[in-house]
């Protein structure tokens, strides 16, 4: 398994620059296997869906629909791949920032009743609540 930085998923997932991009593109297209898959930790999965939206601009929509083609990739291990995917549902649906949803579905899995918060947009997420 090789360890994927942010950087190179988001020159995959952008393909904004001609150099980076072609070798990131070589490398999820072309290096990794199903034997020797990449590996996406969570904080990098929070790292690109922040660097997608503030940097690129680029809607709920699209970002979930990335997150949806990374987690499908039979070439990836995404860490924490349910608790992902649950929070890429809530982008999808508006229910709530990604980080904040992965927050509450990884407190879940950890056996939290609930996640305490200040933030009113978290409130619309299962299991948020203000202290």
């Amino acid at each position: 398994m090789t360890g994927l930085d942010t950087n190179i998923v988001v020159r995959y997932l952008a393909q904004d620059d001609p150099v980076q991009s072609r070798v990131a593109t070589d490398i999820m297209e072309l290096r990794l296997t199903p034997a020797n898959p990449g590996f996406i930790s969570v904080v990098a999965m929070v790292e690109t869906v922040w660097v997608l939206d503030r940097a690129y601009g680029m809607t709920q929509q699209r970002i979930a629909a990335a997150l949806e083609h990374l987690l499908q990739a039979d070439t990836l291990v995404i860490e924490s791949e349910q608790e992902v995917f649950a929070a890429t549902v809530a982008l999808k649906k508006g229910k709530g920032s990604f980080a904040d949803a992965l927050i509450g579905a990884l407190g879940t899995r950890a056996g939290c009743a609930r996640t305490l918060t200040f933030d009113k947009t978290a409130l619309k997420l299962p299991g948020f609540e203000l202290p």
